[in-house]
């Protein structure tokens, strides 16, 4: 976008990794829902096909905000106009430093991972957002225990509800072909060579894009296909080397089996896991899914940002941080304007790409002295995605976030085949879960947007009789 504003400035991009993220497929589904892949493309791509536009790859070692002074891990010393800080965020990993505890969030974390899971007959997954939802589904021949402190499954997106309709795919021995992946995959050259070093959250690569996990071999050892026990309410208490675990003379837990009779575990395991319920498994490795932290560490020193409860840089609503000339845009901002009330931050593809088209139009409009309205993209949260090969559109409030005890949930259900909720308040839409092939976005999302008084319709809103769509065109 900058590239493009001003095609005879200098445009450096400093990156710590060979490739760069790129959109593709990309399609307007509706006024604010967006679908895209996320491809991993060379760098020298971009600088083909924007001259203006230089690939630095080192990582930064150290922002001097006052002299406009940007210097890399390899001595490189870089003077900048404008500044934007777009270095997203790293997996929150339950325990810094074990070996045997596997952050996912990026292509590299993902490969160590498929690594490990070939050797693997059980593994733990911790978390319960969007990638270990993904990851729990797609996990085939190895037994899987699946930590969540909720009661319910995928509660970033879902509530019980929706989990309740989603968890026979997960026991479901017949498994769909998956649709093809149209992404391509890029390796670091020379990295097939040699034995990949375990990401560990200091590596930081960049985050995964919303088909992931296709066209990775994500296989154990075992014949079965699938076999996952949900643990609730629970999170990990600590985590026990196997002599560790000899010398506790505790006793761990096989996998459950329906008739609900605890055994003891023969087995000896490379590591085991304490839960908060009191429960011990025995692993070959444990998955830490449980979300990001913004990527801010590298610029603090010397600089005095503001800082967001959530570890964000803050950001106004021109993406300015607190310091003159620097911008940030995705996971590692904290958005600190009124938001709408109908919108939210959430560290996820859609608002990085959102956020980093409209820094770039901010700060081209700083540099020409125009003004310039927060981008429509703000005015609704609205998140499109594929969970278990259902498609799943989030709009507005779609947990009723922030609404207190003042609002009411609308239901629709068809078993295995579509799930719709709804948020009222005061007779007004406030937000909307969709799972399955509902049609129902279109009109939901300018529901939403107009804030009409739907009071007069009451149940008849979700009746599948009635088609909704004809009366709000």
């Amino acid at each position: 976008k900058l590239a493009m504003e001003f095609p005879s400035e200098d445009i450096f991009l400093i990156t710590a990794s060979p490739v760069i993220k790129a959109i593709t497929n990309f399609k307007q589904v509706s006024k604010t829902l967006e679908e895209f892949d996320v491809e991993e493309q060379p760098s020298s791509l971009l600088e083909e096909r924007y001259p203006n536009i230089k690939v630095m790859q080192s990582g930064v070692k150290r922002l001097k905000s006052d002299e406009h002074k940007i210097i890399t891990e390899d001595g490189k010393e870089y003077i900048y106009e404008k500044l934007c800080l777009c270095a997203g965020a790293k997996p929150k990993l339950i325990f810094e430093g074990n070996p045997y505890v596997l952050g996912i969030r990026d292509t590299d974390s993902v490969q160590a991972f498929q690594k490990n899971l070939t050797q693997a007959e059980r593994i733990v997954v911790v978390g319960n957002g969007g990638i270990a939802l993904e990851l729990v589904y797609e996990i085939q021949g190895c037994e899987v225990i699946w930590a969540i402190k909720d009661k319910a499954i995928g509660n970033t997106f879902f509530d019980a509800g929706a989990a309740e309709f989603l968890i026979p795919k997960l026991t479901a021995e017949k498994r769909e072909t998956p649709i093809e992946c149209k992404r391509t995959k890029y390796t670091i050259e020379g990295s097939e060579e040699k034995e990949r070093p375990i990401a560990t959250s200091d590596n930081l690569g960049s985050a995964l894009g919303p088909d992931w996990h296709e066209g990775l071999r994500l296989k154990g050892t075992k014949e079965f296909s699938h076999k996952v026990h949900i643990e609730i309410l629970c999170e990990v208490k600590k985590i026990h080397s196997q002599q560790e675990f000899i010398q506790l003379q505790q006793t761990s837990m096989t996998f459950p089996k329906e008739e609900k009779k605890v055994e003891a575990d023969e087995v000896l395991w490379p590591v085991y896991v304490e839960l908060t319920n009191g429960k011990i498994y025995g692993c070959d490795f444990i998955v830490s899914a449980t979300g990001v932290v913004p990527n801010v560490q590298p610029f603090l020193d010397g600089n005095n940002f503001a800082v967001g409860e959530d570890g964000g840089l803050k950001v106004d609503k021109h993406m300015h941080t607190s310091l003159p000339d620097i911008y940030a845009a995705g996971d590692i901002c904290t958005a600190s304007w009124e938001p709408s009330p109908v919108w939210h931050q959430m560290r996820l593809w859609t608002q990085a790409r959102q956020m980093g088209w409209y820094a770039a139009k901010c700060m081209a409009a700083d540099t020409l002295g125009e003004s310039i309205d927060l981008d429509f993209s703000f005015e609704l949260f609205a998140h499109v995605t594929k969970f278990f090969n259902y498609k799943v559109v989030v709009l507005g409030k779609y947990n009723a976030q922030g609404l207190g005890l003042d609002h009411e949930l609308m239901l629709r259900c068809t078993k295995g085949q579509e799930y719709v909720k709804v948020v009222m308040q005061n007779g007004r839409m406030m937000g909307a879960v969709l799972i399955g092939e509902t049609d129902l976005e279109e009109t939901f999302e300018n529901l939403i947007l107009n804030q009409m008084d739907l009071s007069a319709y009451g149940e008849d809103l979700l009746n599948p009789d009635i088609d909704i769509e004809d009366y709000f065109d």
